[in-house]
């Protein structure tokens, strides 16, 4: 919890101080009244007492009442205001800290875990931190100071008060033995319960079709009664404090005024006014470090799961970046859209086997070169290590002449033209979609319809309801698989980049969509790098260069007729997928 607190401003720490003097101000308030009450008690029992003392005895009782509300008042506003604004800087920085990921972090974390650690982790810090400078702060005060003003009041009142203490220490150890672990717990719990929550929702569709509500609902129940019992669990042992603090508090002034009886009863005299005026006293006093034991219970109780929320975020925060920024914005003069892969090999993290092995090839401005290869053969892998989304385990990659580790990622970046293998649509307009992200220009819509058009998405763009500025849904669910991969072409083609890569992003589309589009780019995009993974040879069969994967190894590298005399891995693929009269075509040409 220390931990986290360090992304606090200065000026905040002066405004925790400046709170901290508020609340001495209203504990010194608060056990001053007590001295007033004792003023009044003994005016009314001496004869001959002026009317006008009790007045302004009393009227000094209701001044510390309202500065003690004022100062109450200060203390909350600061606090919510400070818990509010530093749960926003925390949201940001975790937000920041995550977009800055590369794959190899985000698969330390599951994604409703991040969601987890967003929110719900968040808001447990900001309570901690709002209830914090009210109770952690003035509970200690409140009782030290409490102390100091009955100590030598009464030996046996004093007993009575540290006997209440000792049972609610108690009660405290045993909470914190049996309880807190459970507290602990809820969080990760509530994790598994957005990721079940989550799996449910984005896959629908499947669960639907495969008629397994029931499977999903018993998985659900599964992840809902773990949390609910834990949270019943603590709720009952919440349920069982209450009840013994009201108790341990009324035994208190029980027994304050029990004892008072005894010695009023035992005392002669003018020696029974200050005793009772002691009791009095004593009463309030008792019940000031009864209540700031609660407030210290109450603390105990959130704290653990605060610490476990900080203790997660923390762990997000801390992360440290695989992928580290460099220092160039440009390539070598007179390289344009050249990219060269020298000895690349690839493991991923905590892998037994590396997915690619010695893998070496160059591809000049406004070549395409398409991969190819059984499912799980890299291909998807070696794409991805282009835009740095992970970086190579050996050898090195060229762009434009210059490593790809020297660049600035934001300018590596803008150098690309990336389609995902599953194409991903943001809330918004198409126009939002299409002109989506951050080159160094904005768009015009005149270039988003000409990225539009180059995709193929004209018709059913333009037959929406507002075209271009038509509502796409999350996840683009109101289009078809198909749209969404020729929205994705079209984002890609409006950068209007040095690079393009398509990893198997034609899939959804059917055959003359896909010749139609391929036939657009090849003109539209003329000297532009393209590199394409793809599953079907019809997409590649015109590409400059094919390379062809096999367990992670190039074993093949040539143009589609010489593949088909020369690899026979490629022909396995070939003869799978064309006709004999296609495959007698192509090796005739």
């Amino acid at each position: 919890m220390v931990k986290i607190l360090q992304h606090l401003k200065p000026r905040e720490w002066l405004i925790i101080l400046f709170s901290i003097g508020f609340i001495v101000i209203q504990v010194w308030l608060d056990l001053t009244m007590p001295d007033y009450m004792a003023e009044i008690t003994t005016l009314v029992q001496t004869p001959g007492s002026a009317m006008r003392d009790i007045w302004i005895a009393g009227g000094m009782m209701l001044l510390c009442t309202l500065g003690s509300l004022a100062a109450s008042i200060t203390v909350g506003f600061f606090a919510a205001r400070l818990s509010s604004t530093f749960s926003r800087r925390l949201r940001r920085l975790l937000f920041n800290k995550v977009d800055s990921f590369s794959m190899e972090e985000i698969n330390q974390f599951t994604t409703d875990s991040l969601i987890t650690r967003s929110t719900n982790d968040i808001t447990q810090v900001q309570m901690i931190i709002a209830m914090g400078l009210q109770l952690i702060i003035r509970a200690p005060i409140t009782a030290i100071w409490a102390i100091t003003k009955i100590a030598g009041k009464g030996t046996e009142w004093t007993v009575a008060t540290g006997v209440a203490v000792l049972v609610l220490s108690i009660m405290v150890i045993v909470m914190m033995i049996f309880v807190l672990p459970k507290f602990r717990k809820m969080q990760v719990l509530v994790d598994n319960m957005n990721r079940v929550t989550r799996e449910n929702l984005t896959g629908l569709r499947v669960v639907r079709a495969y008629n397994a509500e029931d499977y999903q609902e018993a998985k659900f129940e599964k992840a809902n009664d773990e949390l609910t019992w834990t949270q019943l669990f603590t709720s009952k042992a919440m349920a069982f404090i209450m009840p013994v603090m009201t108790l341990v508090m009324s035994g208190v002034s029980l027994s304050v005024f029990w004892i008072g009886a005894y010695l009023i009863n035992a005392a002669q005299g003018a020696d029974r006014l200050p005793i009772f005026a002691n009791m009095m006293v004593f009463s309030i006093y008792a019940m000031q470090v009864i209540m700031s034991f609660m407030m210290l219970t109450m603390i105990f109780i959130m704290l653990p799961r605060a610490t476990v929320s900080a203790r997660r975020i923390c762990e997000v925060l801390d992360t440290p970046a695989t992928i580290l920024d460099g220092s160039r914005i440009d390539g070598i003069s007179g390289l344009i859209g050249e990219v060269t892969f020298k000895n690349v090999g690839f493991k991923y993290p905590d892998a037994a086997e590396a997915v690619l092995n010695d893998i070496s090839f160059t591809v000049k401005q406004g070549e395409t070169i398409a991969f190819i290869g059984s499912t799980g053969s890299g291909k998807s892998t070696l794409i991805n290590l282009v835009p740095r989304f992970f970086d190579t385990t050996e050898g090195e990659i060229l762009i434009d002449g210059v490593n790809i580790r020297e660049y600035k990622l934001e300018a590596l970046h803008n150098k690309i033209g990336y389609v995902p293998q599953k194409a991903v649509m943001f809330k918004g307009t198409v126009y939002s979609n299409v002109a989506y992200g951050d080159n160094g220009s904005e768009f015009t819509l005149d270039q988003v319809k000409r990225a539009v058009t180059i995709a193929q998405s004209t018709d059913f763009v333009e037959a929406m309801k507002d075209d271009y500025y038509a509502e796409i849904a999350q996840g683009g669910t109101n289009i078809s698989g198909g749209q969404k991969q020729r929205l994705s072409i079209a984002r890609a083609v409006c950068r209007k980049p040095e690079i393009y890569i398509f990893d198997d992003s034609f899939s959804a589309l059917d055959y003359k969509t896909d010749r139609l589009l391929r036939t657009m780019l090849k003109k539209e995009t003329a000297g532009i790098t393209s590199m394409i993974v793809a599953q079907r040879i019809g997409t590649i069969m015109d590409a400059d260069r094919i390379v062809v994967l096999d367990r992670g190894r190039i074993v093949g590298n040539g143009r589609h007729n010489e593949l088909l005399e020369t690899c026979e891995v490629y022909r396995q693929i070939a003869i799978s997928q064309l006709s004999e009269e296609e495959l007698g075509k192509a090796v005739a040409s």
